[in-house]
């Protein structure tokens, strides 16, 4: 099971995946804002995603899982 992480701390803006979905390398699974940027969170492998574990308007910490995929 890979995991993708908060590159940072920051308010979950937009995520574009559900459980079930396809993903491959380089895809965007969810925007982020920190220090008033949108930053996009990206894979870095391919499979299904498992569990969104954010919503819209939560607010993360850096290092904080926020999809899981198999």
């Amino acid at each position: 099971m890979n995991e993708i992480i908060a590159p940072m701390g920051g308010k979950v803006l937009d995520v574009k995946v559900k459980p079930g979905d396809k993903v491959t390398e380089d895809d965007e699974v969810l925007i982020l804002e920190a220090m008033k940027m949108e930053l996009p969170v990206v894979t870095s492998f391919s499979g299904t995603v498992k569990e969104v574990k954010c919503k819209n308007g939560d607010t993360v910490e850096a290092d904080a899982v926020l999809v899981t995929v198999e």
